[in-house]
């Protein structure tokens, strides 16, 4: 992986992580820390702690889900610009709002992802967000500047194992999250609707790339059944 510094050359990438749900909120820390350049100064679970963290915290990025207990996140990121902080916002929500998206464009909302997410995607960003602010110097024209605003605005496709598609990984991965007792392959396939032997490659992926954990069930008659549970963070 190509190493990615921040703008100054040496820094790394400042993100607070601003999540309510804190399953979630240590997913994203541990997968911000995986990516070189970056570093998870912290997390806040509303956007009041967000506030005092910033106050205390230099924070370069926020990794910022859109509903929060107090607030819409939206809502912060337009008090934070009112009181003066400008660090930069990557927007995590659930919703397909375009409206909401071309709000969040005059708010400092330089990237969306949409939940459920996968390491690959979160990276894809963070590593297109630090091409670009990294970038320096005096655009010779409107090309280079249609250039560097392509890098941010338009991430490529993340690689993903022959065979396996983004979209039906999201459903996945949604599925596997929303079940606190685990899911076996046929259950992802009903809830997902696809075979079951689709289901389970999409499972061992995300054995393989830690985001799942799998278990015998045993008590039935033959060979036991695997279990799949999803692994928010390291423990």
């Amino acid at each position: 992986m190509t190493d990615v510094t921040g703008a100054s050359g040496d820094e790394p990438i400042r993100v607070l992580v601003v999540e309510d749900d804190p399953v979630a909120a240590d997913a994203h820390v541990l997968y911000v820390g995986r990516v070189p350049g970056f570093v998870a100064v912290g997390k806040a679970h509303t956007g009041a702690e967000a506030r005092r963290m910033l106050d205390r915290t230099p924070v370069d990025l926020l990794l910022l889900d859109l509903h929060l207990p107090d607030g819409h996140g939206l809502q912060l990121a337009r008090s934070l610009r009112a009181a003066g902080y400008h660090a930069d916002v990557i927007a995590v929500t659930s919703a397909r709002d375009l409206t909401v998206v071309r709000e969040g464009v005059s708010l400092g909302v330089v990237q969306y992802v949409l939940k459920p997410f996968t390491f690959a995607t979160l990276r894809d960003r963070l590593v297109r967000y630090a091409e670009f602010r990294g970038a320096a110097g005096e655009a010779s024209g409107q090309d280079e500047v249609d250039r560097a605003l392509a890098t941010l605005r338009a991430p490529g496709p993340v690689a993903l194992p022959k065979g396996l598609s983004g979209p039906t990984l999201e459903r996945v991965t949604g599925a596997v999250r929303e079940a606190a007792e685990g899911l076996t392959a046929a259950g992802v396939a009903e809830a997902v609707g696809i075979s079951r032997i689709t289901a389970r490659r999409y499972l061992e992926h995300l054995v393989e790339t830690g985001r799942a954990a799998r278990k015998p069930l045993y008590g039935q008659v033959g060979r036991p059944e695997l279990v799949y549970r999803w692994v928010p963070a390291a423990r």
